[in-house]
């Protein structure tokens, strides 16, 4: 499977991240877990689900295929 992965750093520090896998944001700071509650019910949620359709599933399909074509 693909798993997306779109972390946000602040000053060196993630402080939320979105997973495909998990299928919503997740906050690792206090400003982080009161955005991904904000994140995760507003149009933002969306946005990054349609980026694993748009770009993650094609590109692995290309890749998969590069990888078959070498060995």
């Amino acid at each position: 499977g693909i798993e997306f992965i779109d972390s946000y750093v602040f000053n060196k520090a993630e402080y939320i991240r979105f997973n495909s896998t998990v299928g919503r944001y997740v906050g690792y700071t206090e400003h982080g877990v009161k955005n991904a509650e904000a994140w995760n019910k507003g149009p933002q949620l969306g946005q990054e689900q349609a980026e694993l359709e748009r770009v993650c599933k094609p590109n692995a399909a290309l890749e998969y295929r590069a990888i078959l074509d070498k060995t």
